[in-house]
């Protein structure tokens, strides 16, 4: 299920299929003039109908959004064998409800993508990268309202990194030059994509001169090639890599309101010292409020020395995102992992709907179980003592699909 089903430039739409790998439709994307946004880590070897369902986000959301808001329309399997034929590219349909966005973001709990309509874009002519050193998490918050108010619409990427990450890339033998020094204890990665007509280096110095009068940036280096822009954005991308080196006591995908990040920062590290001595990471995607804050043991011990606390740290630092308004579900979703959390921090109104939904749609738990919601069986589990064993389920009473994968749930 790899396939380009259609190509639609004139439309800056395309439809592929589940399977295709991110890096390729990206490709496909590119061959039509046409840009697809959505841009991860993992784009060489993750598919796009695993991306829908995870809702995936990376380092552009800011400027293109979500998977959810580069997607038209889906194909689907649903729990009872029903093919959901939703391959729509309309920009506007009302018709009832939207099960696109029910699907997408789900984590295959109510269905299996199959195929889906993509949204595209004009590629921009030209991209700068600079990354700038700034004195706190606030004033890198100005800094990117000033980046919004003087270049509306182009900025692409706006990374926060704190210095502990340079440190880690340099503790785990990555051998990557910061080009800031003395290396700054905040800085900020920009990328600006730009329409013909406007001369990027200029735009980007412009940038700088009025975020240095502000007193919001310190030093800073502007990449004058793509080489350089690959450079700085491999920093960025390689933290991840060297903090699995080190190996985290607790990491958190945590979204919060932009203005009460700063207070987030502030806080947050006031929470470990009764739990033990940590080493704290926070970098992430400022420009839409999500920062993975990773907790790391101290220099010269181990994360587990800290299995005992390891809840505890996770339980206080989510109760303070939870307290200020955040998500700590940012871009990686609920999977089994947070289901706990789920349920202590969501909504009982949504809670409510999302266990009737998946009740109507997968009664006897079949999609992805122990995922998202606690209990795979929802209101199937009271029903099961009246199933006819499995060999005499008749094909096609339930669809031939819902069988398999109804056997599969039960073989264990």
């Amino acid at each position: 299920m790899t396939a380009l089903r259609g190509a639609y430039p004139r439309e800056n739409a395309m439809v592929v299929e589940a399977g295709m790998v991110l890096a390729d439709v990206q490709a496909e994307a590119e061959t039509m003039d046409r840009l697809f946004p959505l841009s991860l880590a993992s784009e060489g070897s993750c598919r796009i109908g695993g991306n829908l369902a995870s809702n995936a986000g990376g380092t552009a959301v800011l400027r293109y959004g979500n998977a959810r808001d580069l997607c038209l329309g889906l194909e689907a399997v649903l729990p009872d064998g029903t093919v959901f034929n939703g391959l729509t590219r309309l920009r506007k349909d009302n018709a009832g409800y939207d099960l696109r966005h029910l699907l997408i973001g789900s984590e295959g709990t109510l269905g299996v993508i199959t195929a889906a309509s993509l949204r595209l874009f004009p590629r921009p002519a030209s991209r700068v990268v600079a990354m700038l050193a700034v004195p706190s998490p606030a004033a890198a918050l100005d800094l990117l309202a000033l980046c919004w108010n003087r270049a509306a619409g182009l900025v692409s990427g706006f990374e926060l990194i704190h210095r502990m990450g340079f440190d880690f890339l340099a503790e785990t033998g990555f051998d990557l030059r910061v080009p800031l020094d003395p290396l700054p204890e905040w800085s900020v990665l920009l990328e600006l994509e730009l329409p013909a007509g406007l001369e990027p280096e200029v735009t980007m110095a412009g940038l700088y001169e009025a975020g240095a009068e502000a007193g919001l940036v310190t030093d800073g280096v502007i990449a004058t090639s793509e080489a350089q822009a690959a450079s700085l954005w491999n920093l960025r991308e390689t933290i991840p890599l060297a903090n699995r080196k080190i190996g985290a006591v607790s990491s958190h995908d945590i979204s919060l309101p932009l203005s009460v990040i700063p207070d987030f920062i502030a806080r947050a590290p006031g929470l470990l010292p009764p739990l033990g001595a940590f080493r704290v990471n926070c970098f992430g995607h400022l420009g839409d409020g999500n920062l993975h804050w990773n907790v790391f043991p101290a220099k010269g011990h181990s994360k587990a020395e800290h299995d005992s606390v390891r809840d505890q740290v996770k339980t206080v630092v989510h109760d303070l995102v939870h307290a200020l308004g955040g998500s700590v579900a940012a871009e990686h979703g609920v999977g089994r992992l947070k289901v706990g959390d789920l349920q202590r921090y969501a909504d009982p109104g949504k809670l409510a709907a999302m266990r009737a939904i998946k009740a109507a749609l997968d009664p006897f738990g079949i999609m992805n179980p122990g995922a998202v919601l606690p209990g795979c069986w929802g209101r199937g589990h009271a029903l099961q003592k009246n199933i006819p064993a499995a060999g005499s389920l008749r094909r096609g009473a339930l669809g031939g699909v819902w069988v398999t994968l109804w056997v599969a749930a039960r073989s264990d």
